[in-house]
């Protein structure tokens, strides 16, 4: 069924538009009763406007900042700290121990485990396709709890042979530039508990028994730092990315080590007369005319297998000690045969918790970085709005979940913010930002730290059971007590329906026709599932192998199985939208503008310009059908470059109807 009522372009207004009524209950459903104002997202601004729409013109509800053209690349100011070629990055995150295993020799053992004497000896390598929620004998023997017992013991044996080995398929999905979880030595399985900096996992590597032969050799000095096998494989990773005229960043965790980190296992050891003494944070030291152990220190937010690297200057910056080793592991990463030519390293970093480390520290580090490479982009994981911090730091960019993830999840994945109020918010975050830092802005959905896409649309909030939002102004995202069982017991782990696909699709669209470069956590495209961590760092699901159903649940609760393979409709739908916004320079380079929102209909429309190109992104988010008018043109022909998935004319001139949860774009 057709909604009655249209957008028409070509007069610039909608000939059907909510009421004052209408805009005030869509808010309600962003900020719930109980909320104090300032918990929801621009809510002064969003009741001022509310206000002024009871009191003026109805058309005058669609013009606002959204509708303002941004500046296209070619306009902005240039930026020292924003490389060119992120402009037209397409990001894909990988977590290696769970992306492919590429060389069964390296396994992990038990004794690699943060505590091998905590899990029971028969203690194995877990299958790669069997069912997720299902425990093996040794899991079983260390208690009941899923999430407790056993599950972050696993090691799948996924390594930098099977990043390799991934390259054609990498490539073929249209990705140009990785992003890597921890790489270094570390007994986790997600690494952030770094062991050393100046050197790659050796289980991720060819040899780890040689490996840590050498690394036992070394001293803290720079000059002593070897090459391992496990470092040279990495070195081969980064110019066989190069050749394909892809990148490589990489997960620079500076805040805090584990505690067999050269420093303080040597403060463990020696405690008052360690010479890293002063590179942690202690409050006391053990005695050892007592049986007892005092030794006590800061472990990041309270973890005693992550102790953090003391500051200076009441916080002003990090220990000399600990600092001047992060410019040592940067410079070897960044130029590894010090020759002055950084061709050879890797393109750029990720800061993990960067708003946790002083900012005096970034500044000189970035300052480091862009000496051994100009083109640099470094990007700081910060959860809120990043702009001043960015800037102060000197860094390229943020993981924008602020600016790109949370809105959106509000609007295309809960379906709970306006049309009106996301193109709004949209625009007001993005603007927060300089012009050129908002073209790099790494725009992603999920995470290693989040619940995963898929399972974020399974788990929207139910509108007959009235679910408010704990978090408004993140409208839930990665709340704790709305992504896993393990904290809310009403998580549904089942797989995404069609329906939910079909929004998974619009999600996609949206981001790759946004302003930004996108980001790909590893397995969206092939249909991968799952609730937040662990939950989210399942294996990675190919092609080539065959899959156990997931029939077991975490709390034990009935389910229905899933069948787990791979999605080739969905990778192929990803292949398309990444390939578009390759050819086309305007969904990279262009100016963004809104160009109407229909709160009834759920309904989004932009566009992207580009001296004379111009693309327009047409966004279904609702539950009927809706036809648009299109502007018209003398000189070129409207044609259809992308759907989520329905078939419509290909050409369409003066009106293009748009499917439930459905979208499109458009171009001349």
């Amino acid at each position: 069924m057709v909604v009655a009522g249209n957008i028409d372009f070509a007069q610039g207004r909608l000939t059907r538009i909510p009421s004052a009524l209408t805009l005030a209950a869509s808010l309600v459903l962003v900020l719930p009763v109980g909320c104090s104002p300032n918990q929801g997202p621009r809510t002064e601004q969003a009741s001022a406007e509310l206000e002024s729409v009871k009191t003026s013109e109805v058309a005058a509800a669609n013009r606002d900042e959204a509708a303002i053209p941004s500046p296209a690349w070619p306009e902005v100011k240039g930026n020292a700290t924003v490389p060119e070629w992120a402009v037209d990055a397409v990001f894909y995150q990988v977590f290696p121990e769970r992306f492919r295993n590429g060389d069964s020799s390296n396994d992990p053992t038990r004794e690699s485990l943060e505590f091998p004497d905590t899990v029971a000896e028969n203690w194995a390598i877990t299958p790669w396709t069997g069912d997720w929620y299902a425990r093996a004998d040794w899991e079983q023997a260390d208690g009941d709890n899923f999430y407790e017992h056993g599950v972050f013991n696993r090691r799948y044996g996924g390594d930098l042979q099977g990043i390799l080995d991934g390259l054609d398929y990498l490539q073929s999905l249209g990705v140009n530039t990785l992003y890597l979880n921890p790489v270094f030595y570390a007994r986790s399985l997600h690494k952030y508990d770094g062991a050393s900096m100046h050197h790659i996992d050796p289980y991720f590597g060819p040899d780890p028994a040689g490996d840590f032969a050498l690394m036992a050799k070394e001293t803290s000095a720079p000059e002593t730092w070897q090459w391992t096998a496990a470092d040279k494989l990495f070195l081969k990773l980064i110019a066989d990315l190069h050749q394909r005229e892809m990148r490589i960043i990489i997960d620079g965790v500076f805040n805090h080590t584990g505690r067999d980190f050269f420093a303080f296992a040597d403060l463990m050891k020696n405690q008052k007369k360690s010479p890293y003494k002063e590179w942690y944070i202690v409050s006391t030291f053990d005695d050892p005319e007592t049986p007892g152990d005092e030794f006590k220190y800061k472990g990041w937010w309270g973890v005693h297998t992550l102790p953090e690297f003391t500051d200076i200057h009441q916080g002003a910056d990090l220990h000399p000690g600990p600092k001047q080793y992060v410019m040592d592991i940067t410079s070897r990463w960044m130029d590894p045969n010090g020759d002055g030519d950084p061709s050879d390293g890797i393109d750029g970093w990720r800061l993990d918790v960067a708003n946790e480390v002083p900012i005096a520290f970034w500044k000189d580090w970035n300052a480091h970085v862009r000496q051994l490479n100009g083109a640099a982009y470094t990007v700081a994981e910060h959860w809120e709005d990043a702009a001043q911090f960015l800037a102060e730091g000197g860094f390229s960019a943020t993981m924008n979940y602020h600016a790109f993830a949370f809105p959106v999840k509000g609007f295309l994945i809960d379906g709970q913010l306006s049309a009106h109020d996301f193109a709004r918010e949209l625009t007001l975050r993005r603007q927060d930002f300089p012009p050129a830092t908002s073209f790099v802005l790494q725009n992603l959905i999920d995470s290693h730290d989040t619940n995963r896409l898929a399972s974020m649309i399974v788990n929207r909030p139910d509108y007959e059971k009235a679910q408010p939002y704990l978090q408004p102004h993140k409208f839930d995202y990665d709340v704790s007590e709305r992504v896993s069982p393990r904290y809310w017991k009403e998580c549904n782990v089942q797989a995404p329906n069609a329906e939910e696909r079909k929004i998974q699709r619009l999600v996609v669209l949206m981001q790759m026709t946004y302003v930004g470069a996108p980001m790909i956590y590893y397995g969206d495209e092939a249909g991968m599932w799952g609730a937040d961590d662990p939950c989210d760092r399942m294996p990675m699901v190919w092609q080539d192998m065959t899959f156990e159903d997931q029939s077991h649940d975490p709390l034990n609760r009935q389910r229905t199985p899933d069948p787990v393979s791979f999605a080739q409709g969905l990778f192929d739908f990803y292949q398309q939208a990444i390939s578009l916004r390759s050819e086309l320079p305007v969904l990279r380079r262009g100016s963004i503008a809104k160009v109407l929102t229909d709160d009834d209909a759920q309904v989004y429309v932009f566009q992207r310009k580009l001296g004379d190109r111009q693309v327009i992104i047409a966004i279904n988010r609702g539950a009927e059908a809706f036809t648009v008018t299109l502007p018209e043109v003398s000189e070129s022909k409207w044609e259809v470059k992308l759907t989520t998935g329905f078939e419509g004319d290909e050409s369409p001139q003066k009106e293009f109807t748009l499917p439930a949860h459905e979208g499109v774009v458009l171009y001349r």
